[in-house]
C-alpha cells in the first residue's frame, strides 16, 4: 500500500487472500478501479468482493478503463470519501487510483500543484492529467 492521505492508499492488484492483513492494517473499504478481465489471470471482481465481505471489508467497484475518467467515477470515489473510512484503491498499477484520487480531491477544490507533490512523492506522475485537474478545481 502507497498512501497518498492519512486515510487513502493506493495499490497494484490484490488478491482475495490478501483481505484479512488489509482488515487487519486497518483497512475499511475496498475500491477497485480494474474492470473485470481487464488482464488474463486476474482474480474476478466478484471473489474479491467476496473475501473482501468475509474479511468486514466494504468493496466498492468504481472501474476505470482505457476510456478515461468521467464526472460520475469522480462522484462515486467522492462517496467513498465522505464515509471518512480508512480507503485502499488498487488497480493493475496504482496508477489510476491516484488519477482518480487526485481528479477527486481537485475537483473538492485541493490545490493541482499540491496534488502533484504528493503524488509524486508516493512515486505517481499526475502530469498527464494535470489540466483536467486544473479544470476541475472549482
Amino acid at each position: 500500500m502507497t498512501p497518498l492521505a492519512p486515510d487513502f492508499a493506493v495499490a497494484p492488484q490484490i488478491a482475495p487472500e490478501d483481505m484479512p492483513a488489509l482488515a487487519a492494517q486497518g483497512v475499511k473499504i475496498i475500491v477497485c478501479n480494474r474492470p473485470d478481465g481487464e488482464e488474463w489471470g486476474q482474480p474476478a471482481n466478484a471473489d474479491l468482493r467476496a473475501a473482501a465481505e468475509a474479511a468486514g471489508l466494504a468493496f466498492v467497484d468504481i472501474p476505470v478503463t482505457h476510456a478515461g475518467f468521467s464526472h460520475a467515477q469522480i462522484e462515486a470515489l467522492g462517496q467513498v470519501l465522505d464515509r471518512q473510512a480508512p480507503v485502499l484503491a488498487f488497480c493493475r498499477s496504482g496508477t489510476r487510483s491516484a488519477f482518480l484520487w487526485a481528479l477527486t480531491r481537485a475537483a473538492r477544490g485541493d490545490d493541482p500543484d499540491d496534488l502533484a507533490r504528493v503524488a509524486a512523492a508516493a512515486g505517481y506522475d499526475l502530469s498527464p492529467i494535470h489540466g483536467l485537474l486544473q479544470t476541475l478545481r472549482p
